[in-house]
C-alpha cells in the first residue's frame, strides 16, 4: 500500500490461537487485521469494511473455505486471498488455485514465510488489482508496446516456454498473466514464484514441495509450485535469483517435467507451461558464473523484451487515467481527474521504477491530494525545469535515477522499506542500487 496507508489484512480462520498469531506476526510490519472465527462472520467485516488481503482458512465450521472463496471472487473479483491449511494434499491447492487464490499456505508456517507471502501480495496489489482479467490492465498506445503485445499474441496459443526480460516495473508479471489467460490452459491455475523474495535455502522447498522430516522445521508435508500448477502455468518472475544448485534440479524439471520433493525419491509427472521474467543479463550472469547456460537456452526458447517507461511515454496520459480511476474506484480518493499541466510534469519525469512507480505515485497524489483536480504544484516530486521541457543540465540516466533515489530515501528518513515501496521495486533491487550508486553513507 502507499506509505502513508496502513494495508488492511482480514483473517478467517476458526482457531483463535492461529488467529491471534497471524495477527501478532503482521502487527510487526504495520499491518492492520481484523479476524473472524466463520465465514459468516468474515462476510459481514468484509461488507462493513473492504480488506487490501484474505487469509482464509480451508476448513471451516459450516460452509468450507473452498465454497466461501467462490462467493468472495464473485463479489469482490479484485480481493486477493491466501488459502491457508493444514492439509496441503495437492488436490486443495490445485482446487483453490483453480477457484482464484492467490496462494496456498501450508500450516504450520514461520512468521517469515508469512510476512513475506503476505508483502508478495499486497505489492502486487497496490499497483494493479492481483485478481481479474490481465487484458483490462494493460494499458498503451505507443507503437513499442504494440509490438511486444503483437508477439504476445503470436506465443500465447502454443505451450512455449517464453522468457521476459525488462527492468523492474515494466510489467513483466502482468504480460505473464496474459499469455496464460490467451492459452489453452486459461482455465487451468496460474502460479507466480517471485524469486527475489524467497529465502535462499528455501527456493528447493517452494519449488518442489516436501515431506514430512526432510530437514529441521518441516513438521508436515508441502506441496510445491510446480506441483499447485498441475495442467496449468507456472511463472517464474526474477529467476535470476535461483542459486544454482537449484538451477540444475530446475533445468531437469524443465527438460522432463520431472520433480521430485525434497526428502524423498518418488518421482513426479507435472504438465505445466514455464514462463520466466528477469531484469537482469542473463548471458552476463553466464559469462560470471551465476546462471547455468543449458538452463538459459532452455527459457529462452521465446524472448520478449518490455520497454522502460521512458521509451513508451506516449502511454503515460492513458496510464494515469487508469490508475487514477482505480483508486476512485477503491474508494481511496474523490479526486475527479489530473490537469494538463500536472501530466506534462509526469509524462517528463525518468520513471527509474516504470509502470509501478508511476501507480505508487498517482495512488499518492489521489489518496494525499485536495478534492478536485490534481496540479502540477501537487506533483512536488518532479524538478520544475525537466517538467517545463526546459534544457537542464546534461545528466545520464544512471544521474537522475541516483538523485531521485537519494531524494525518495531522505523523504522517508533511510527507511529503504517505505523509499522501495515508493519507488515501486523490490527491496533488493534497491539494495544493489543504492550500493551501486555509492548511497551507503
Amino acid at each position: 500500500m502507499s506509505p502513508t496507508l496502513k494495508a488492511h489484512v482480514l483473517i478467517i480462520d476458526d482457531e483463535e490461537a492461529m488467529r491471534d498469531s497471524c495477527q501478532r506476526i503482521l502487527d510487526k510490519i504495520e499491518i492492520r487485521v481484523s479476524a473472524a472465527p466463520d465465514g459468516a462472520a468474515g462476510l459481514r467485516l468484509l461488507e462493513r469494511e473492504p480488506c487490501d488481503l484474505l487469509l482464509l482458512d480451508l476448513i471451516l465450521p459450516g460452509e468450507n473455505g473452498l465454497a466461501l472463496l467462490r462467493q468472495i471472487r464473485q463479489n469482490h473479483p479484485h480481493l486477493p486471498v491466501i488459502i491457508v491449511s493444514a492439509y496441503g494434499t495437492v488436490k486443495s491447492a490445485v482446487e483453490a488455485m483453480k477457484a482464484g487464490a492467490y496462494d496456498f499456505l501450508t500450516k504450520p508456517f514461520s512468521p517469515k514465510e508469512l510476512r513475506r507471502l503476505v508483502r508478495q501480495a499486497l505489492e502486487e496489489v497496490r499497483s494493479i488489482p492481483a485478481a481479474g482479467r490481465a487484458r483490462d490492465r494493460i494499458i498503451y498506445q505507443s507503437q513499442a508496446m504494440a509490438s511486444v503485445m503483437d508477439m504476445v499474441h503470436r506465443v500465447a496459443q502454443t505451450d512455449s516456454t517464453v522468457l521476459l526480460t525488462g527492468e523492474s516495473g515494466t510489467g513483466k508479471g502482468q504480460i505473464a498473466r496474459y499469455i496464460h489467460e490467451l492459452s489453452l490452459r486459461a482455465e487451468q491455475p496460474f502460479i507466480s514464484v517471485d524469486c527475489g523474495t524467497l529465502v535462499e535455502t528455501l527456493f528447493e522447498s517452494e519449488l518442489f514441495g516436501h515431506i514430512k522430516g526432510a530437514f529441521t522445521g518441516a513438521s508436515g508435508d508441502k506441496v510445491g509450485k510446480f506441483e499447485m500448477a498441475q495442467g496449468g502455468t507456472i511463472f517464474f518472475d526474477e529467476i535470476s535469483n535461483i542459486n544454482l544448485e537449484v538451477q540444475a534440479k530446475l533445468l531437469r524439471a524443465v527438460e522432463e517435467r520431472e520433480i521430485s520433493r525434497v526428502g524423498s525419491h518418488q518421482t513426479i509427472h507435472v504438465d505445466v507451461r514455464i514462463l520466466a521474467a528477469t531484469n537482469q543479463d542473463l548471458r552476463q550472469a553466464i559469462e560470471q558464473g551465476r546462471f547455468r547456460e543449458d538452463l538459459f537456452y532452455r527459457l529462452n526458447v521465446v524472448s520478449i523484451h518490455l520497454p522502460p517507461l521512458r521509451d513508451r511515454r506516449e502511454d503515460i496520459p492513458l496510464l494515469i487515467d487508469f490508475f487514477i480511476n482505480m483508486s476512485r474506484e477503491r474508494g481511496r480518493t474523490q479526486a475527479l481527474g489530473i490537469s494538463a499541466a500536472a501530466v506534462k510534469r509526469l509524462e517528463a519525469h525518468t520513471w527509474p521504477g516504470n509502470v509501478r512507480e508511476l501507480a505508487n505515485a498517482i495512488e499518492r497524489l489521489a489518496v494525499l491530494g485536495s478534492e478536485g483536480t490534481i496540479e502540477a504544484e501537487d506533483v512536488s516530486f518532479i524538478e520544475p525545469g525537466a517538467a517545463d521541457g526546459q534544457p537542464g543540465p546534461a545528466l545520464s540516466l544512471d544521474s537522475v535515477e541516483r538523485e531521485h533515489i537519494l531524494k525518495v530515501l531522505e523523504r522517508f528518513q533511510g527507511s529503504r522499506t517505505e523509499a522501495a515501496q515508493a519507488l515501486g521495486i523490490d527491496r533488493k533491487t534497491l539494495r544493489e542500487k543504492i550500493r551501486r550508486y555509492g548511497l551507503n553513507d
